[in-house]
């Protein structure tokens, strides 16, 4: 059957002018006035232009735009032997002290040699000038003012995407970043992302330490199984934020926390989005730990001082002066990193940022940053505040990192009253030497990284030497390279031939479980 096709009816012109978008009209409110202009500054911060261009990174440190580069060139120089002057003075047996390092080599634009004659008899800098070229570079795009893609994080994972943990590259890719179109960018990206990433490659059940690469022991399977059944739900259950609610939270104590506690929240935020049904608390306990700003400096500075380090004879003031010098025109300083790196400075207080010292009795500060991340940060020794939880440490929701802490340095306050010489840090009564044997006790995984093979073994080997630690533990993660460890070459300011990888490796252990065996009534006539 045919129907009868009906043509629109015609809108007359008044009526079909309601549907069209009219042109914006200027309008100027009556209180007007009252509303500030913006600043020519503010219109055109975004369309600034970087100050370098990406074919005009090298500079050497004495000729760089940015004086924090030219102080720390500065600080090399006072500090860094001259190779080739150490070497002959060494051969030849002699006693005085090389000379520091002057020349500035043009390749790398470091200071590498006390003179321009011994940089060319310097028969070994070739093998370390291109890292060091690379490093400079690095330096100077991460203060050139251009955008920063690789610094853009991504927002929570698709219901149904799966995150693999293969390598730097799949996870960025399977994570939703941002492309990293080069080298650099990773270097950026994966020094900014080592901390949280290592912590969730760890831990996550679809890590890539398994038992069959021989990484995990059967013994961290056991242990890996009691933490991933809080981390994850159960087989076949959304790994939602509704799954959240009757599951325990998830503490994570990162112990002699430095550089990791000035991270942004933000940062910090990309663990718990590799693990949707989860709340971490995570708590940075140390001596370096950097606490909030004050909110009113005026008043906060003269009655409660931020703590800083102590000045060496080698070292220059803390921090805080180095922008007091740097913004009234004179010769910016930098603090070097001399064995044992600066306290970072302080970070901006949240909204939502609380003073936790009646809580925990130590300079402190707690901030619920989202429904899925509480972070708390403690300036003090664990082992002062190892009793407010001691009896609340559950294997299956709580856990220990360490990011390199040198159990295998020699201490600075110890001393082996038998030898003379200075204990491992493991060992010392004012460093780790009580608080690896409290942290066995709870029988909770700790893990440990190192910024080098060397470090690795250096650690791996004071176990053995440690008191109350050799014989009381199990392996859980055996030694080897770390799959989130950053990419970015760290140089040292008294010998820029030392370079390390920020998590180079990763291994775990925990408190040697004793299996409690009954016998029967039969069983004691045996004769086994």
């Amino acid at each position: 059957m045919l129907r009868p096709m009906l043509r629109p009816r015609a809108l007359p012109r008044a009526s079909l002018s309601r549907y069209l978008p009219r042109p914006s009209a200027p309008s100027r409110p009556i209180f007007s006035f009252l509303r500030r202009k913006p600043s020519p500054d503010a219109s055109n911060s975004k369309a600034q232009a970087p100050l370098l261009t990406e074919d005009n990174l090298f500079h050497p440190f004495s000729k760089s735009p940015f004086p924090a580069i030219k102080a720390r060139g500065e600080a090399i120089k006072k500090l860094a032997p001259c190779p080739v002057c150490y070497s002959s003075s060494s051969a030849c047996g002699h006693d005085h002290s090389p000379k520091a390092v002057r020349f500035e080599c043009p390749d790398c634009g470091w200071p590498t040699h006390c003179s321009e004659e011994h940089w060319k008899e310097d028969e070994e800098h070739h093998k370390y000038c291109t890292r060091l070229h690379e490093a400079n570079e690095d330096e100077h795009d991460l203060r050139s003012g251009r955008r920063m893609k690789e610094f853009e994080l991504p927002g929570p994972q698709g219901f149904e995407e799966t995150i693999s943990f293969a390598n730097w590259d799949v996870f960025w890719y399977t994570r939703g970043f941002p492309s990293m179109d080069t080298e650099r960018s990773r270097r950026h990206a994966s020094k900014l992302l080592t901390y949280p990433i290592t912590i969730g490659g760890a831990l996550h059940q679809y890590s890539g330490i398994t038992l069959n690469n021989q990484r995990l022991t059967p013994e961290g399977s056991r242990s890996l199984a009691a933490l991933r059944s809080t981390l994850h739900v159960p087989t076949g259950a959304p790994e939602t934020a509704e799954a959240t609610v009757g599951k325990p939270q998830v503490r994570i104590f990162i112990l002699g926390a430095r550089a990791e506690s000035s991270l942004p929240p933000h940062v910090w935020e990309q663990l718990t989005m590799l693990f949707p049904s989860t709340h971490f608390h995570l708590f940075f306990i140390g001596p370096q730990v950097s606490l909030p700003k004050p909110k009113q400096s005026s008043t906060m500075t003269t009655s409660t001082p931020e703590p800083s380090p102590a000045p060496t004879s080698q070292e220059e003031p803390p921090p805080a002066k180095e922008e007091e010098q740097s913004q009234d025109g004179q010769k910016s300083t930098y603090l070097p990193n001399v064995y044992q790196p600066p306290t970072p400075p302080p970070i901006p207080s949240m909204k939502r940022t609380r003073s936790s010292l009646q809580r925990y009795g130590v300079p402190s500060y707690t901030v619920p940053y989202t429904p899925f991340l509480t972070i708390t940060g403690m300036q003090a020794n664990y082992a002062d505040v190892h009793a407010q939880f001691q009896h609340t440490l559950d294997p299956y929701s709580d856990l220990f990192f360490f990011f390199s802490p040198g159990f295998g340095f020699p201490s600075t306050d110890s001393i082996n009253p038998e030898t003379g010489e200075p204990l491992l840090q493991i060992a010392s009564p004012t460093e780790w030497g009580p608080v690896l044997p409290m942290l066995l006790a709870s029988k909770c995984s700790i893990f440990v990284t190192g910024f080098s093979p060397t470090d690795v073994e250096r650690d791996v080997r004071s176990l053995s030497a440690a008191p109350d630690v050799a014989g009381e533990f199990e392996w859980v993660i055996t030694p080897g390279p770390n799959t989130f460890g950053s990419e970015k070459w760290e140089i040292a300011d008294f010998d820029p031939r030392v370079m390390v990888k920020t998590n180079w490796g990763i291994w775990a252990i925990r408190g040697k479980s004793r299996d409690v065996q009954e016998h029967g009534k039969v069983s004691r006539f045996l004769p086994f």
